[in-house]
């Protein structure tokens, strides 16, 4: 067994000591620090001791000859500061994370394996976690949350370059992870419990403007109606996003038997709503109308599946198909959301009922009367879909829903 030289830790003890191979450590009588020869005797490893419940435990510091000396001794209070956070984080896990990068790799697995969340959140979310999270503080241990270095590390570098409702949003995804793995037991408390982002950024972010008006719906109208030749399927998607405020993903996803043009209703199956809620929509004579007319247009180009907006093998177009539909006949100058902005804003101005807007836009709503809902809200939610109608026949509407009609068939 070899023996242990207590000796001051300096580059002329380990040369002086190398020479007697009995001498396999030197421990520094100052430190808590051990230095252990390798089996080159030119050659060793650095160490910090720590003692806790009366045992030791050895933690590898650094390298010798790479390493010297004076080196380690001036680096030894930040390595025994980082033990200790690194104790301390331990401790705030009941699964053994140290750093956060822990936290977000399991809530990024988490995140990819839940069949509930749509694709289009998923892929956000995971974008967040792998984009900005992941590199920006992953690398802090889980006793390192906390204000100061969110703010440095995370928050202040992101305003730099993205806007506040983007940067408000990493933060809630890290809210989100951290209260998740306190709710699920793995972390023995909410981290970032009590922080908020408005300890960071104090500027009210207001909500985005839209860059489409009622007054604007004439020219879209018309544009519309000398695009349909060309560009049937992206405007037939614009219209009915127009038509009833419908989201690009409950719309892309359509399909001919959610629409009973007897009855005169768009159902809208839960699985391709943001809410996950079924949605029922009342159609106006216009709207189905238009309807009858792109089938038509569809029967007439050799189509007759099942999706309003077929893609390829069988399915709907994606999510990014459809917003390049949407650039190519908007000239990249409004988006798909800007339709049902401009839709919500003629509502209230055609004095439709603030609920059923609401309702009309599938917004999740808190304490509604249900026997309301089911009374009233139908025949509410037909009166102002026919009035707002009624107004977009007034700015070319016709052009898009009145030729060739008879003869098609849903």
């Amino acid at each position: 067994m070899g023996k242990t030289l207590t000796v001051r830790l300096t580059g002329a003890a380990i040369r002086n000591a190398a020479a007697s191979t009995e001498i396999t450590e030197l421990k520094d009588p100052r430190f808590p620090v051990r230095f252990r020869y390798k089996k080159d005797r030119a050659e060793g490893s650095y160490y910090v001791v720590t003692y806790r419940g009366g045992k030791a435990k050895w933690h590898k510091a650094a390298n010798y000859p790479t390493v010297k000396a004076p080196e380690f001794l001036a680096a030894l209070p930040k390595i025994q500061h980082r033990l200790e956070l690194e104790h301390k984080a331990a401790g705030l896990s009941s699964c053994g994370w140290q750093t956060a990068g822990n936290l977000l790799a399991w809530y990024s697995e988490r995140i990819n394996a839940d069949g509930r969340l749509s694709k289009h959140r998923k892929a956000s979310t995971l974008s967040v976690l792998r984009c900005h999270l992941i590199p920006c503080i992953g690398s802090l241990l889980l006793s390192e949350l906390n204000h100061a270095n969110i703010d440095t590390l995370l928050i202040w570098p992101l305003q730099a370059r993205y806007s506040l409702s983007h940067v408000r949003l990493v933060f809630s995804i890290l809210k989100v992870a951290v209260k998740r793995a306190h709710e699920l037991r793995l972390l023995n408390s909410n981290l970032l419990a009590g922080i908020i982002f408005t300890h960071f950024i104090k500027v009210r972010i207001a909500p985005k403007g839209s860059r489409l008006r009622p007054s604007d719906a004439d020219l879209l109208l018309a544009q519309w109606a000398v695009q349909f030749a060309d560009l049937r399927e992206s405007v037939a998607m614009a219209t009915l996003m127009l038509a009833h405020g419908t989201r690009i993903g409950e719309t892309r996803q359509a399909k001919w038997r959610h629409f009973d043009l007897t009855e005169q209703m768009w159902h809208i199956p839960a699985n391709d709503t943001k809410t996950k809620r079924e949605h029922t929509l009342p159609l106006s004579a216009q709207a189905c109308a238009f309807l009858k007319r792109y089938r038509l247009s569809q029967v007439k180009a050799g189509y007759e599946g099942a999706y309003l907006f077929p893609g390829p093998k069988g399915l709907p177009i994606s999510e990014k198909q459809a917003h390049s539909a949407f650039a190519c006949i908007s000239d990249g100058e409004w988006t798909s959301h800007d339709l049902r902005k401009l839709a919500r804003t003629a509502w209230t101005d055609l004095g439709v009922d603030y609920l059923i807007g609401e309702l009309l836009l599938n917004h999740a709503l808190k304490s509604l009367d249900v026997a309301y809902i089911h009374t009233t809200a139908t025949a509410l939610k037909r009166d102002a879909l026919e009035r707002w109608h009624a107004w977009l026949d007034e700015r070319g509407f016709g052009a898009l829903h009145s030729q060739e009609v008879s003869a098609a068939k849903i």
